[in-house]
């Protein structure tokens, strides 16, 4: 994969270029009023107008899906054929996933524990064109088969693992099984683990998306989504036609910036990875921390899972204070290499407050059934040297430290 993520888009270069040319254009001109009617009815290949696709943002694309595919077969034996639009943000991507696949009066099934975003996207928006969301612990299959059961206007399954903040971890082979034995769709944000860690294709996933701007880009520079699915003639008509009437393509020189950051790719997860190890290590064993949130170590609920589905457990993980919300307050302020941010996946480790922050627009109770209490910490573990972290982590704990020492 390190190799593919290098070379993936040799063979697609313009004029031979070392690397990827921007194509900093909105229209593309055609040869004759003649060719000009034949792109726009479908029957000559070509491009016509950026928001409709552009050589840059469609290399990117092609690349990401080519990693969420790398060795893996369909039915049949052959190499998996997967299609892609790279879009604005994640979010992009999931709203033009959902929206090309559920109508009005059809039910999302969902983990509670997901991101933010997602969920207020599920819970406040989708319900006012009559798409309702339920949510459901989807590491209890028998509570997913009854719903599916009951309830026949589920149309697509969606999960997020590991999720976003509490790192539970979802058996994805296992929620395929259930799904496909209903017919239904299952989508999954890849976000946290990249195709570096997990290809959820491999276990039957249907849809898949990330947001590009954590660890696929990995520089913090550019906001960015993409949506990859197996069902290429879907992706080409249904959603590619939504992705095209809701204007949520990316822009070439985000995606330009994506394919360069996608070059390190294996070079920085396998960095971030091991920082957020050893970090967990240090958390797990400290005297100021109640509890830590990392699929890698064998005391968290989706450490068997994890093991099963992901090459590593990843670079994010979260985590309580013993002293509770102050305490946790002083703790961010007190820190003098990470960095107090959103976002996660860049070089530099970034320390947010989910509660205030990422999941500020969930209610209290629903952030606490998702494992989001008011002191948690989330932190994406950056690529720092993880002597200079860990001193960071001490000098800002030693406060509570000492307090619970004395």
């Amino acid at each position: 994969m390190a190799t593919a993520a290098i070379h993936g888009l040799e063979h697609e270069t313009a004029e031979h270029a070392h690397l990827f040319p921007v194509f900093a254009t909105s229209s593309f001109t055609f040869d004759s009023a003649q060719q000009g009617m034949n792109r726009f009815s479908g029957k000559e290949k070509g491009f016509t107008y950026s928001r409709f696709g552009n050589p840059t943002t469609q290399a990117a694309a092609k690349l990401i899906a080519h990693l969420e595919t790398l060795g893996l077969q369909d039915e049949s034996g052959k190499p998996l054929q997967a299609e892609a639009l790279l879009t604005a943000s994640g979010q992009a991507a999931m709203a033009v996933m959902m929206m090309a696949n559920v109508s009005a009066g059809e039910t999302i099934l969902s983990n509670s524990s997901i991101y933010g975003g997602t969920h207020e996207f599920l819970k406040d928006l989708l319900p006012r064109f009559d798409v309702q969301c339920r949510f459901v612990n989807m590491n209890e299959l028998d509570k997913v088969e009854d719903v599916l059961k009951e309830d026949a206007s589920v149309k697509l399954l969606h999960l997020e693992t590991p999720a976003n903040p509490s790192m539970q971890c979802i058996d994805i082979e296992a929620i395929c099984a259930v799904a496909k034995r209903y017919n239904k769709l299952v989508t999954i944000d890849n976000t946290f683990a990249t195709p570096y860690l997990q290809q959820p294709f491999r276990y039957g996933v249907d849809y898949i998306f990330h947001s590009t701007t954590k660890f696929l880009n990995g520089h913090g520079n550019a906001i960015g989504g993409i949506l990859i699915g197996r069902n290429i003639e879907m992706m080409k008509e249904r959603v590619y036609q939504t992705y095209k009437l809701l204007g949520c393509n990316s822009n070439p020189f985000d995606a330009f910036l994506l394919m360069q950051g996608v070059k390190t790719l294996a070079a920085r997860m396998d960095r971030h990875c091991s920082n957020a190890e050893q970090i967990a290590n240090f958390l797990s064993d400290h005297p100021a921390v109640g509890k830590v949130n990392y699929n890698g170590l064998p005391t968290h609920p989706g450490y068997e899972i994890s093991k099963k589905q992901m090459r590593h457990p990843g670079a994010v993980l979260s985590f309580e204070l013993k002293d509770g919300f102050d305490h946790s307050v002083n703790f961010i302020n007190r820190l003098r290499i990470c960095v107090r941010a959103v976002s996660l996946g860049t070089t530099d480790t970034l320390v947010s407050h989910p509660a205030s922050m990422s999941h500020a627009g969930m209610k209290k109770e629903q952030r606490l059934a998702a494992g989001i209490p008011d002191g948690l910490i989330r932190m994406s573990v950056g690529l720092e040297d993880i002597t200079d972290l860990l001193k960071d982590l001490e000098q800002a704990l030693q406060l509570g430290y000492e307090k619970n020492e004395h």
